[in-house]
């Protein structure tokens, strides 16, 4: 008896040890990663030295190089997070996760890079929702790659400027992203990935922050192409910011950084390193990045417009209802009364083409917002894009139950992030809301979306054909209970917000606002 549980312990040992991947080597040392269901997966891999001490605030270094073999089975914690007061897990937190189907270094497997949103002042790699074993399994590389979030990751500051070789200040959440991207570019054909073939995608802040990295000359040859779900960022500055207007200059930056300092009760940038970062003051509003003329070199609507962007394929979008995540007015006469505060002479124009309702806000209301901060900007983004030697995939997301008229939620659509789970495949096929045709509408998203990282072209796998966007082809893929080509959502109202952008950039407008 006691034989036979040795030899079985043996033979489940030995399978075990048969399990495990070889280690793989990369340029601080080697790693070990873990094979689950077909894939290979490592996480927390540090692709910087940890943004500590006098390294808070500055640009990222290289990793440091370690001895022997280097486990990576978990998450890193994930970055201090924003709020009041600042919360997190780490201010080390600059690691990166990999994903993997490839048997052998030799596999030259596009790659997918995964940039988390939540609005610049939080989120992790380690969301649930951001799970990337289906995506893999469609056959490319999937990298998740953490940043610095709100005070740590964008606060500008005179003396940061001053200290910085570059005299820039603020940016330090991009920069995370850069060299990530860097990173990968050096080591990832060692996990089967190709080098060449490296597509970046995110949303809502991670969207943003690729049409970012598409404008940033030092992202330049770092990736392929870009898919950026509820994202762009072709507003122009301001000093008191609005969604859709989220930039600033860097004197306006440095003052509001200095400010800062001040009203926290400290006299320096030394003093502030030398706190803990959980006891690091709040910042007003939301720390965002900005137009510095380093990273970002200047209003991206122009770069766009004088062909100064990376110019690679773009699959982008956003969903049907954006506007119901962001405190949507309560009555028609409050939405009117923030439409007048915030857009001037443009108001009027702009309350006909989005109308408030009569009795309750109006879904044409909430759309204002969703086209402010989101529709616009893809919009644009495209028909610039389009202009240029790549290609554009343009899409609109509207998957939602036909809600009963007299319900709560009649008349609304798809919500800000609602897309996500669709894309990665992590929707819970064992609920019962969870329909036959959303699993449908998920999986082809995936093959869309992994088709581009593989072609730069999301078409394949017979799924419709999904039409370059154009100013003379102006049509969009809409995932909307199947999946089906459609003209540009709202697009008469577009073209009076695009007016008022247009307005913003002129000399009048550049003084008509505060």
């Amino acid at each position: 008896m006691r034989t036979l549980i040795f030899l079985l312990a043996l033979v489940l040992t030995t399978q075990w040890i048969r399990a495990q991947p070889a280690p793989v080597k990369v340029k601080e040392g080697l790693v070990q990663g873990t094979s689950e269901n077909g894939l290979t997966i490592y996480k927390g891999i540090p692709f910087a030295m940890p943004p500590v001490g006098e390294l808070r605030w500055r640009a990222p270094q290289p990793a440091a190089k370690w001895n022997g073999v280097r486990l990576a089975d978990k998450f890193a914690p994930e970055p201090m997070q924003g709020g009041n007061p600042i919360s997190g897990k780490s201010e080390d937190c600059l690691y990166l996760n990999v994903w993997t189907p490839a048997k052998s270094p030799a596999g030259k497997i596009p790659v997918l890079v995964w940039i988390y949103g939540g609005a610049f002042n939080f989120g992790g790699t380690a969301e649930p929702s951001y799970n990337c074993e289906k995506l893999a399994k469609k056959g490319v590389v999937l990298v998740s790659i953490a940043y610095r979030v709100a005070q740590l990751g964008f606060l500008a500051h005179p003396e940061l400027s001053a200290e910085s070789a570059s005299h820039v200040s603020g940016n330090y959440g991009l920069l995370d992203m850069i060299a990530g991207l860097k990173w990968i570019r050096e080591n990832i054909a060692a996990f089967g990935g190709d080098p060449n073939k490296v597509t970046i995608f995110g949303e809502s802040a991670g969207g943003i922050a690729v049409s970012m990295l598409c404008a940033s000359p030092l992202a330049k040859d770092l990736f392929q192409g870009a898919i950026s779900q509820s994202g762009g960022s072709f507003g122009p500055t301001r000093a008191s910011t609005y969604p859709g207007e989220n930039m600033k200059s860097l004197p306006f930056a440095e003052a509001a950084g200095a400010a800062y300092v001040k009203d926290a009760g400290f006299t320096s940038i030394a003093d502030l390193r030398k706190i803990d970062a959980d006891k690091l003051p709040a910042i007003r509003g939301l720390a965002w990045p900005i137009v510095d003329g380093w990273v970002i070199p200047g209003d991206q609507y122009k770069l766009y417009e004088e062909g100064k962007y990376n110019d690679v394929p773009v699959l982008i979008g956003y969903n049907s209802d954006e506007g119901a995540s962001f405190s949507p007015p309560k009555t028609p006469e409050e939405y009117v009364a923030a439409v007048k505060g915030r857009y001037g002479k443009f108001a009027d124009e702009l309350i006909k083409a989005y109308p408030a309702g009569s009795v309750k806000v109006a879904k044409t209301a909430r759309d204002l917002m969703r086209d402010a901060a989101f529709g616009w900007h893809t919009w644009s983004w495209a028909r610039l894009q389009s202009k240029g030697k790549s290609k554009v995939f343009y899409y609109y997301f509207d998957q939602h139950p036909n809600y009963p008229e007299g319900s709560p939620r009649a008349g609304y659509g798809s919500p800000h992030a609602q897309e996500v789970a669709y894309v990665f495949g992590t929707l819970d096929a064992s609920n019962p809301q969870t329909t036959k045709t959303d699993l449908n509408i998920s999986d082809a998203m995936g093959t869309y979306w992994t088709n581009f990282a593989k072609y730069g072209n999301p078409n394949g796998g017979g799924q419709p054909e999904w039409p370059a966007f154009s100013d003379s082809n102006p049509v969009v893929m809409y995932f909307s209970q199947k999946v089906h080509t459609g003209a540009v959502p709202a697009d008469a109202s577009l073209k009076v917000l695009d007016s008022y952008f247009k307005w913003r950039r002129s000399p009048d407008g550049e003084t008509g606002v505060k």
